[in-house]
């Protein structure tokens, strides 16, 4: 039961990590200029599904939209003949929401692990009659 307990919560952390990982991918481009010609950075979204026997798994990633969104900006050096450059469509108040919500997802996770071999061990310590 409590390997179970410890099996469930790692397969928890690893999509939790994934998610953490897009999430500071997401970030870390959200000001990531290109020029009107090209493709802006894609966004990342994990798309976690429940296990056949237990836990859950990263099935796979998807995508944002490539088109981004242009901004004018004369000055900027990749700008285009009309001063537009693209920027990622990335909406940094809902990329915060999803890192506090893969932290969180994260850390319970982590705090089952620690729980379940603590449980263990206390039975180790029982049955060694101390």
């Amino acid at each position: 039961m409590m390997f179970d307990a410890i099996g469930i919560a790692g397969t928890g952390l690893a999509v939790h990590r994934k998610w953490l990982d897009s999430v500071a991918d997401n970030l870390a481009n959200v000001n990531t200029a290109t020029s009107t010609d090209g493709e802006a950075f894609r966004a990342k979204y994990v798309v976690a599904q429940a296990g056949e026997e237990n836990g859950v798994y990263v099935r796979g990633i998807e995508q944002g939209d490539a088109q981004g969104r242009i901004v004018h900006e004369p000055d900027h050096p990749l700008a285009d003949g009309e001063g537009n450059v693209r920027y990622p469509d990335i909406d940094l108040s809902e990329q915060m929401g999803s890192l506090v919500m893969a932290q969180r997802g994260y850390q319970v996770n982590a705090a089952v692990v620690d729980r379940a071999r603590d449980s263990y061990q206390a039975a180790l310590q029982i049955g060694r009659g101390q």
